[in-house]
């Protein structure tokens, strides 16, 4: 059932493009004089896209006074940085569809715990002064690679649930015993082809293996981010195991116990109202 990551890049090829104003949102990470109303025109062409983005901004999520009603009056209301967020926020999660399915494979659970883990993340950026765009979407896509075995690799994501339900162990490890790349690994290549910056990438590719190369306090926040949201049991599907947290990085945060019970609380409140970035 061995996998080769060529292989694997070969059948990234094949998915859905993103649409082309999400490549060019992706394009501009980073860049804060993007013109905002060419912005809102062209998120404005994606019909689907504003439904999606304006479900999501009248969520509670961000606690709007009063209700926003088109793209125009988000870009104004919620600002550059959230916009450009939801708008790649709302268009990755749909870029993979549940008809797809592959029995066992829980998609609502994937994607409470991806979106705990961004949030997670971008309350860690906030407290230690890092991108929160950055860190949300690194949040977001941390196991993305997991939805491509989904998408074009069913047998062999088959095999690795098998696997990881008779050893009881972490989807990592059912993934390199079984197919010999992980989810890690994969996803790293998917956020290569949609053209993500570096250090998006790297959180990607790294976040179960700080111990073992180099990496940004971004891949670090995304790690943490992770245990937590594991830990918080977010995902509300089966109880599954808490990947194990890097000390080094968990020290290096100089965070104490009333920053994580403030992001705890502030995570758990917007939760949901984030959750709504989920429904096609």
């Amino acid at each position: 059932m061995a996998l080769e990551l060529p292989q694997v890049v070969g059948q990234i090829g094949t998915l859905p493009s993103l649409p082309a104003v999400i490549m060019e949102l992706i394009q501009s990470l980073g860049d804060e004089n993007i013109d905002t109303h060419q912005l809102a025109k062209k998120i404005g062409s994606d019909q689907a896209l504003v439904a999606k983005m304006l479900r999501v901004a009248n969520s509670s999520f961000y606690g709007l006074q009063g209700k926003v009603t088109s793209i125009q009056d988000v870009v104004v209301v919620l600002g550059l940085r959230s916009v450009r967020t939801l708008a790649m926020a709302a268009a990755v999660t749909g870029s993979f569809s549940s008809r797809n399915a592959v029995p066992g494979f829980d998609f609502s659970s994937f994607w409470r715990h991806s979106m705990g883990t961004a949030l997670c993340a971008r309350a860690l950026a906030r407290r230690l002064k890092l991108s929160e765009e950055n860190a949300f979407t690194a949040g977001l896509l941390h196991d993305i690679g997991r939805l491509v075995l989904v998408a074009c690799f069913p047998a062999h994501l088959t095999a690795v649930m098998a696997y990881r339900n008779t050893h009881d162990c972490l989807w990592l490890d059912a993934e390199r015993a079984v197919i010999g790349i992980d989810h890690a690994g994969i996803g790293e290549a998917l956020t290569a082809h949609w053209k993500f910056p570096s250090s998006i990438r790297e959180s990607v590719a790294c976040h179960h293996a700080l111990d073992a190369c180099e990496h940004s306090p971004l891949t670090g926040v995304v790690h943490v981010a992770d245990v937590i949201a594991h830990a918080l049991e977010l995902s509300r599907g089966a109880p599954s195991l808490v990947p194990l947290l890097c000390g080094g990085v968990w020290d290096s945060l100089t965070l104490v116990e009333k920053d994580f019970q403030a992001i705890f609380g502030e995570v758990e409140t917007q939760f949901e109202g984030a959750c709504q970035m989920l429904s096609t």
